[in-house]
């Protein structure tokens, strides 16, 4: 059939039974993969620091540098988590962290480096404000970054940082964080160099169905530029041991966006759930 339109979403996401959307969302799935397969992959979150200079108002996990419980990893712990994820039938790696001032490319090419020569693990690692910051702090382009990295042993990034790619959430949630712009250009430029990545959203912190439409408006139409996605990710917004607090979305709503997000974005092989959050 046709691709769907903005109109047509919205009318959905309003009106439209939870369970036909589901059925039609399956239905897509089925077409695109008639053997009914659903994958899964073990990987394991690497905390490489929890030193943040963004301070966005959902996050409970960054730290000031001078707080007591702030840290960078140990060449040992990082390596004791990696050891304990192969034993577990990990196959990928998602090293994240915080903006962390003290850290320039050459910390991130000796950590990749360092994992390539002692394990066989997929890099997926660095979401797009990290990369921007490593830029930045080390004065170099977004595009040299992303080559250095990949030579070093990235394989491809995640999709953290989009939150909702609309300017007007993001300046109230993260105002300290890259805009909307930024963050599909550094995917555009990781697609540009054949690096793949995947796209997320956070929903449900004070985004309204406009501003989630919007974003994946955004990421589709990026994807029929490059086609450098992987799979879309979802999940909502966690409250609590955080500044903006708020209330925990519905399992309902998550549901009926996940179906429709299927139904909408054509371009995009897969439509994966955070276990993490949603497991």
């Amino acid at each position: 059939g046709r691709r769907m339109n903005e109109e047509e979403f919205a009318y959905l996401y309003q009106k439209a039974d939870l369970l036909e959307v589901g059925k039609a969302a399956d239905q897509v799935r089925q077409r695109r993969f008639p053997d009914n397969s659903a994958t899964f992959i073990i990987d394991r979150n690497i905390n490489y620091t929890n030193i943040c200079s963004c301070g966005c108002k959902f996050c409970a996990f960054y730290r000031k540098p001078e707080d007591t419980d702030a840290y960078v990893i140990d060449t040992n712990t990082l390596y004791a988590k990696i050891e304990e994820a192969l034993q577990l039938g990990a196959t990928q790696l998602m090293i994240q962290g915080g903006l962390n001032e003290s850290l320039t490319i050459e910390f991130f090419e000796q950590m990749f480096r360092g994992i390539k020569a002692r394990y066989d693990i997929t890099i997926h690692s660095l979401t797009a404000p990290e990369i921007t910051f490593i830029a930045r702090n080390s004065n170099l382009t977004v595009r040299e970054t992303l080559l250095r990295l990949q030579a070093a042993g990235l394989d491809s990034l995640p999709g953290g940082g989009a939150e909702v790619l609309h300017d007007e959430v993001r300046s109230q949630i993260s105002p300290n964080k890259i805009k909307s712009r930024e963050w599909l250009d550094v995917m555009r430029k990781a697609h540009e160099i054949g690096m793949k990545t995947t796209a997320t959203m956070m929903m449900g912190s004070i985004d309204r169905p406009e501003h989630r439409l919007h974003h994946l408006r955004e990421i589709r139409k990026l994807q029929d530029e490059t086609g450098g996605f992987r799979a879309f990710i979802v999940w909502t917004y966690q409250p609590g041991h955080n500044e903006l607090m708020g209330n925990k979305m519905s399992s309902l709503l998550y549901l009926k966006f996940l179906a429709l997000a299927r139904l909408y974005l054509d371009n995009f092989d897969h439509i994966q759930g955070s276990w993490v959050t949603q497991g």
